[in-house]
């Protein structure tokens, strides 16, 4: 079946690079370039040698934008496919389950190539700045208590008025836990770092980072854009800081129901006694004053980032008295949504 002039249009702006060349990134779409973000060294009292990755260059502020390319690339596999003859019809839209920046940075792609708008499934409670900003660039928004129960996709699909679309909070079609921030999780990887500090919310990112660590320091053949060093990344801790409090300033690192999280003991424990990564990795709660530190510290140094962004900087304060103060550590801020 052949495309019509204006999928035809879509398929040839949707250009990507390369999947593993440093010299032709993929990302951002409008200036791809690697690393897509900076790296820089902070200031906190007591240690050495601390730097951030900072996502909140990213083009809507958060590392939501590389999952949100990852879906644009996800549409160009479709109207390949149809091309091709291999399906029919029109081209899924989306639905959604987001607190605001997963939304605000896919919506902003999608409206971009002209591809159909995301529908998103929001909690009744949801800020009213948010939801009217995910109005405004054209999400489509159905809400509900989200924490009356963990949603099924094919309820999230009916919820939305989205019979004949695509889930992408629970789809495991779409390889969150290596593809979603593969260039990201090398960027970070490639620092070195002893430790590494990362904000976990949906587990996605964590696992990405920890999926990558795995494949580099397992083999013999290195992706063209690893450049860390084995010895040191066998041995790093890759700590995830979350929270189960509902009133959790870092309110987009607590959900009642996570679709998709595949972290548990036995994962971390396996990962450890192979050698994957550090004795030490794990995911930890933070404690709420420890937040607040973390976004004084950030402020004062000019960083730009809310509480669940910066919650990586919070456990390491938390932790203070356990990490060795002349060590290299990475801290991973996702940013701050730049609502529209």
């Amino acid at each position: 079946m052949s495309l019509s002039k204006k999928e035809e249009k879509i398929l040839k702006s949707i250009v990507v690079a390369s999947e593993n060349d440093p010299n032709k990134p993929e990302f951002p779409a409008d200036d791809p370039k690697y690393p897509a973000t900076p790296t820089y060294k902070i200031k906190v009292p007591g240690f050495t040698d601390v730097w951030l990755k900072d996502e909140s260059h990213n083009p809507t502020g958060t590392h939501k934008d590389r999952m949100a390319w990852e879906i644009i690339v996800t549409y160009r596999d479709f109207l390949l496919a149809k091309k091709r003859g291999q399906i029919k019809g029109k081209i899924p839209a989306m639905s959604i389950i987001s607190s605001g920046s997963a939304a605000v940075a896919i919506q902003t792609q999608l409206k971009r190539y002209d591809l159909p708008n995301l529908k998103v499934f929001a909690d009744e409670n949801i800020d009213s700045k948010v939801l009217k900003a995910m109005e405004r660039i054209g999400c489509e928004i159905y809400k509900t208590d989200l924490r009356k129960k963990a949603f099924h996709w094919k309820e999230i699909l009916e919820l939305t008025n989205n019979p004949d679309g695509l889930d992408i909070t629970s789809s495991e079609a779409l390889d969150p836990t290596t593809r979603f921030y593969d260039w990201l999780s090398y960027e970070i990887i490639n620092s070195s770092p002893d430790y590494c500090f990362i904000p976990f919310g949906t587990g996605n990112l964590f696992e990405n980072i920890l999926n990558i660590n795995k494949k580099e320091v397992s083999t013999k053949y290195h992706d063209p854009r690893f450049k860390g060093k084995l010895e040191v990344l066998r041995r790093c801790n890759f700590l995830g800081a979350t929270t189960n409090n509902p009133k959790s300033k870092a309110d987009k690192l607590y959900s009642p129901h996570l679709p998709f999280v595949h972290f548990d003991e036995q994962w971390i424990r396996l990962y450890r006694q192979a050698g994957y990564c550090g004795s030490e990795s794990n995911v930890i709660l933070i404690k709420e004053q420890f937040l607040d530190k973390a976004m004084k510290l950030a402020e004062s140094q000019g960083i730009n980032c809310e509480p669940s962004g910066i919650a990586g900087l919070a456990l390491l304060l938390q932790m203070k008295n356990k990490i060795p103060k002349d060590k290299k550590i990475l801290i991973v801020s996702t940013g701050k949504s730049k609502c529209p």
